[in-house]
């Protein structure tokens, strides 16, 4: 398909007539029409889209209003009689033959009433069937679900930086590009070739039932788009929400913010810790200090006195002895002089006479000092015992006081740094604000899921009804030999279409990741920083992976990394797609730096399609990265704004190639 002219008359800004020749010459497939902000490039894609789409059009400027609406506002407010027009044409080839197609589509407003025509022109000759079926024909050349994919704006590519909200478009991209809905087609033309068998009387009940639940299904599929888009807006809104709050939340620790919201913890934790540690002292004080634990200070005379006690009661144990032993060896002698020797007796008394002088020499050794009764020894003992359980009780105290006191010190210091209440009085109320913000969105997007989840439950099991109802009717109409044998076919035949529609998806979704994988390093210069990327073939999320062949958080990649990853991802999908399409880009370089910007001007725009339409500012493509364009330029325009007249007019040339239309 290639784009060959198109004409605005009375459309928007634009008054009377506006045309511009958008034919290519081999080698140059920009046409580069600049224009400041306001002056209509978004208008002018809006045009292109109309003139295609009509009703079904996916404008930027409809909003919620009714077609009618859109068509009324849309004509020129100086317009007289209130008429408006687009004329797109295009050549594209069909069956191996290059046709050209002129689609005018125009409108009038009289009264309240708006009455719309569209003629579309196929080599020159008007086509009335054409005409009539443009909506379901123009499907065949580019599907309004692809279309998103060729015509698109910087706001698109916003929209798509995040890999999470790309899958809606890979999806839909698979779906109509890559040939994976004419697989569905085929297997819903199954079902109507199994509808289209004789129906008896008792099965015109049937055909009704499913038709209802038909109509059911697109009620609910038309509720379930709307709950996603206010899903993705409410979780946008969230999202930006709790930034804010992060942000008012670091402003409020900064200032001393936590230690203040734990005044009353910590005042209250020092009053509990001082009124333990006075409790320990008094303890210390009035019970231990006034019992026995003082004589810890005499433990050494208390050792001192135990130890003479048990000498003297040992040395009165040893002269009580000595006279119990003189008698028993003045018998033992008596004894043995009958029966031993005489030098034998001699030894023996002189070894007992010595035993007994060792024995009163120790009890002549150690002097009777205390003279303490022989019961007293128990009692120094446990005197000592005592005192020793007593200091073990007066140590536990002591450390329990201790740390008390270092409790206490820094509870000190923490409320000597909590702030007084004027100086976060400010940050406290918006805090609380945004923190009931967060959670009333917070309220609202869980119940937006909810119900976005009832919807899809809903529809599945109305879809789930469905195939049980054509089952049941298929088997009802399967009574004749013919009939179940093109029903048992056509079952086969589905089946065997859902296995080729699996391996399908598989293998474009290989082609799709290899394409915008390439495309990305093409268009970055941190060439390391992604090593592959992944798309799920059930959800058709995208995930990165970084060098260290972990997943990598899109969240590490810049804004401009991001939209670089978008336009790799529409530029993937045209490359698989194999569909030469033009590709219209409405202000492709808003949020970039100057390196990414050469990127896309040098790597992107001359090899984006056949033929590139650029819509940009004098910001965006400037001087220095025209002069870099140029050998690309077939065509330049500026749309050019009279501020007093507020209309906009298609000039020849773009701000410095003076004002001629083709560039040399």
């Amino acid at each position: 398909m290639l784009l060959l002219n198109v004409t605005l008359e009375n459309f928007g800004a634009y008054k009377d007539m506006q045309s511009l020749d958008l034919t290519t010459r081999p080698g140059r497939p920009i046409i580069l029409i600049g224009g400041l902000n306001g002056c209509g490039k978004t208008t002018l894609l809006d045009a292109i889209q109309l003139a295609l789409y009509g009703a079904r059009a996916r404008t930027s400027g409809r909003g919620n209003r009714s077609y009618d609406d859109y068509l009324r506002d849309s004509v020129n407010r100086q317009a007289s009689p209130k008429y408006a027009r687009v004329i797109v044409e295009f050549s594209t080839t069909v069956q191996g033959q290059e046709r050209h197609y002129k689609v005018v589509r125009s409108w009038e407003v009289k009264g309240k009433s708006v009455r719309e025509f569209l003629n579309v022109l196929i080599n020159g000759e008007l086509d009335l069937v054409v005409s009539e079926q443009w909506a379901d024909h123009v499907e065949e050349i580019l599907p309004l679900e692809a279309s998103s994919l060729f015509f698109f704006d910087g706001e698109k590519i916003e929209s798509l930086a995040n890999p999470d909200r790309a899958a809606s478009v890979i999806a839909s991209a698979v779906q109509s590009l890559l040939g994976l809905n004419s697989v569905e087609r085929l297997r819903n033309d199954l079902l109507a070739v199994q509808r289209r068998q004789k129906i008896s009387k008792e099965d015109q009940e049937a055909l009704e039932k499913i038709h209802q639940v038909e109509d059911q299904i697109r009620q609910s599929e038309g509720i379930c788009d709307e709950l996603a888009q206010r899903v993705a807006s409410e979780t946008s809104a969230l999202e930006a929400a709790q930034r804010r709050l992060a942000t008012i939340d670091q402003a409020f620790a900064k200032e001393g913010g936590d230690l203040y919201a734990r005044r009353v913890e910590l005042e209250t934790e020092r009053s509990q810790v001082a009124s333990q540690l006075k409790s320990i002292n008094e303890t210390l004080a009035n019970t231990l200090a006034a019992g026995p634990l003082p004589l810890l200070l005499l433990a050494p005379q208390l050792s001192a006195v135990r130890d003479q006690v048990e000498k003297e009661r040992r040395a009165a144990e040893t002269a009580q002895v000595i006279n119990v032993l003189s008698e028993r060896d003045r018998e033992l002698l008596a004894l043995l002089k009958k029966s031993v020797p005489a030098d034998s007796l001699f030894v023996a008394e002189k070894h007992l006479a010595a035993d007994r002088e060792r024995r009163a020499s120790i009890a002549i050794e150690i002097r009777q000092v205390l003279n303490f009764p022989a019961e007293s020894l128990p009692q120094l003992m446990s005197i000592e015992e005592n005192l020793r359980q007593e200091g073990i009780r007066a140590h536990e105290f002591i450390k329990q006081a201790e740390l008390h006191q270092e409790r206490l010190n820094v509870l000190e210091r923490q409320l000597a740094g909590v702030p007084h209440h004027d100086a976060i009085a400010a940050l406290l109320v918006e805090r609380d604000a945004q923190r009931d913000v967060v959670a009333r969105l917070g309220f609202g997007l869980d119940k937006l899921k909810g119900e976005l989840e009832a919807a899809r439950r809903r529809r599945d099991q109305l879809v789930l009804d469905r195939e049980r109802a054509y089952k049941g009717r298929a088997t009802k109409l399967a009574q004749a030999e013919d009939a179940e044998r093109i029903v048992g076919y056509a079952d086969k035949v589905r089946a065997t279409m859902e296995k080729f529609g699996t391996a399908l998806l598989q293998r474009h979704i290989s082609k799709l990741e290899v394409a915008v994988l390439q495309s990305f390093q093409h268009l970055m210069r941190k060439t390391a920083l992604i090593r592959d990327l992944r798309i799920d073939t059930e959800k058709f999320t995208l995930t990165l992976v970084g060098p260290d062949d972990q997943a990598l958080d899109p969240s590490r990649l810049s804004a401009g990394e991001r939209q670089l990853l978008a336009v790799s991802l529409l530029w993937g999908l045209a490359k698989v797609a194999g569909n030469r399409l033009p590709t219209v880009i409405d202000t492709p370089l808003g949020r970039l730096d100057s390196r990414h910007r050469e990127h896309l001007v040098d790597r992107y725009f001359p090899h984006a399609s056949h033929q590139v339409l650029l819509l940009s500012t004098d910001e965006e493509i400037d001087e220095h990265l025209l002069s870099k364009l140029k050998r690309s330029i077939t065509h330049t325009y500026t749309l050019v704004h009279d501020d007093k007249a507020f209309t906009t007019s298609v000039e020849p040339g773009y701000w410095w190639t003076g004002g001629t239309t083709h560039v040399a």
